[in-house]
Order: C-alpha cells, then structure tokens, then sequence
C-alpha cells in the first residue's frame, strides 16, 4: 500500500520545475557563499579564527572584527562622503539620460545615427584610453577659469551631465528602448492640449517611467559606489570614500603579514588580517543591500501602476 502511495506521489512531480529548482538553488549557492562567509567570518573572535577546527560557526562570537574595521575604515566620514557623492552622481547621470533616451526615441535630427553610435562607441571603447583625454580636459579647464578640477567631484560631475558617466551608453539604451514602447498617441494628445515637448516628457513620459527610473537609478548608484579606478584618478584622496579605503586595510596590516617569514604565528596573523578585510568588505556592502530592499518595493508598485505594453 505504502508503494502504491509513493508511486503516485512520485507521478504528481513535475520533474521540470523540479530541475529548474535545484538549478536555482545551484546558482544561488554560489552568490551566497561569499556573503555567508564573509558575515560568519566577521562575528568570529580572534580564538575562532586561529583554530582549525573552527570553519563556519563561532565558537564564541564577537564584534571585534566589525569595531577594527570601522575604526580602520573611518566610517562616520566615508559613508556619509560615499552616499552623498554615488547619490549625486546618480541623479544626474538619470535625468540626463532619460532626457538623451527621450530625444533618440522620440524626436528626428540631423546625424541621429551617427550620435547614436557615437553613444555606443563610449561604452565599448576601454575606460583607460577615455581617461586620458578627460583628465587633460580637467587640467585645462582648471588653468582656463582657474578653478581646481583635480581632486574635486566636479570632472565626474561634468562627464555625468555630459552623458560621460560611469555606463552612461547602458543607461541611455534602457530609456531608449523604453520609451519606444510608450504609445506616441500620447505625445499627440498632450500637444493637442497645447503641451510642449519639455512638458510631455515631464508630465507624461516621466510619470509612466517611474519603474524604469528607479532601475537606471540603482544601476548607477551601485556603479558609482563600487568605481574606483575613475575616482582615485580624480578624487586622488582628497574626498575619503568608502570603497577606495578598503584598500587601507593592505597598509594597515602588511606588516604583520610578514613577520616571521612563514612561521606558524605569521599565519595565524594573515588569517586575522584576512577577517578584518572581510569585515570591510561586509559593511561596504550594506548600505548598497539596504538600498536595494527600498527601491525593490518601490520598483514593483511602480511596475503595477504603469502598465505600458506599447501599441
């Protein structure tokens, strides 16, 4: 009877979602994993870390990894610096590209394709041979108007509102292929009622793109916070934000790392240091995590209260 049962139950399993849920959960480990170590590795006290026998769980767990990492980190300063600069920074890279993805989808001009290329170009050319001819743009608008650029937020500011900015291309072509799906009977209807272009695309095409904002906004603000190969070359130190000063922790702590030239006690002490970075790592992470929790919300309610499917 019992064989019976598992028989039919056995019938009643849709191997197909079955499959598609054990690969999920395969895929999920892996981006799990690090974050799991990381938090697991921060709570540990100095004992549990030096112990072999210690893996994943703590022993006896303790703050002292996360306080050294605060304090190393210098933290009341450098998140308030990194919300405040990726914030910025984000907000503008997301009006200028809903206004440049705007006019690509809706409006025709001479060379359109030819600035529409020119949009792609940015984004497949490397970051290192764009920097180049950027910073001695910095460096001849500082000796023409006589205003520091260099070591300022001013030169990512003027490549965010210029369409320069980190990943701006990927930006623009989501609002791009947006709009493209929003009717133009509406730009009709809002002319007939004696709109302009500049008043369709704030009362109309914005208000209908509240889901798109906040993911192009997301998009930005995580890349803005986790670049650093552009920052230090502007900022060069002079604004302490939270992501270059991770690469504190290497100053701090490489000369433990080589006392006693590969004894017992120099391994045990990488293993310390290796906490402490872990622990900087995790709560450079956080406030992005945080982030994302309260735009999530409010990207789906905007999803459900937009609802363009196109013509």
């Amino acid at each position: 009877m019992k064989i019976k049962i598992i028989l039919q139950r056995i019938k009643t399993i849709n191997f197909r979602n079955l499959i598609i849920y054990i690969a999920l959960i395969l895929i999920s480990y892996q981006f799990l994993y690090p974050l799991l170590r990381m938090l697991m590795t921060s709570l540990m006290s100095q004992e549990d870390i030096i112990n072999p026998t210690v893996n994943w769980l703590p022993k006896s767990g303790s703050f002292g990894n996360l306080r050294t990492a605060v304090r190393v980190l210098e933290l009341q300063t450098t998140l308030v610096n990194s919300i405040l600069f990726s914030g910025l920074l984000a907000v503008c890279q997301t009006l200028v590209s809903a206004m440049t993805g705007y006019a690509f989808a809706r409006f025709k001009f001479k060379f359109k394709n030819f600035w529409f290329v020119m949009v792609i170009l940015t984004f497949i050319l490397p970051t290192p041979i764009m920097l180049i001819p950027r910073t001695m743009m910095a460096v001849s608008m500082r000796e023409i108007l006589g205003v520091q650029m260099i070591g300022t937020i001013f030169p990512q500011m003027m490549m965010s509102i210029t369409g320069q900015g980190i990943y701006s291309a990927i930006l623009i072509l989501i609002f791009f292929h947006f709009f493209k799906l929003i009717p133009r009977a509406l730009d009709e209807a809002a002319a007939i009622d004696g709109a302009s272009p500049v008043q369709t695309f704030y009362h109309v095409i914005l208000k209908l793109s509240l889901s798109t904002i906040l993911v192009v906004f997301l998009f930005s603000f995580v890349w803005n916070w986790n670049e650093t190969y552009i920052t230090n070359t502007f900022i060069r130190g002079q604004i302490q934000l939270l992501p270059p000063r991770l690469a504190i922790f290497d100053s701090i702590f490489e000369q433990y790392a080589s006392v006693g030239g590969g004894s017992s006690m120099n391994q045990e002490q990488q293993r310390i240091n290796e906490a402490y970075k872990m622990s900087g790592t995790l709560i450079s992470i956080v406030p992005l995590f945080i982030l994302y929790l309260i735009v999530q919300r409010k990207l789906i309610k905007g999803i459900e209260s937009a609802g363009i499917t196109g013509e």
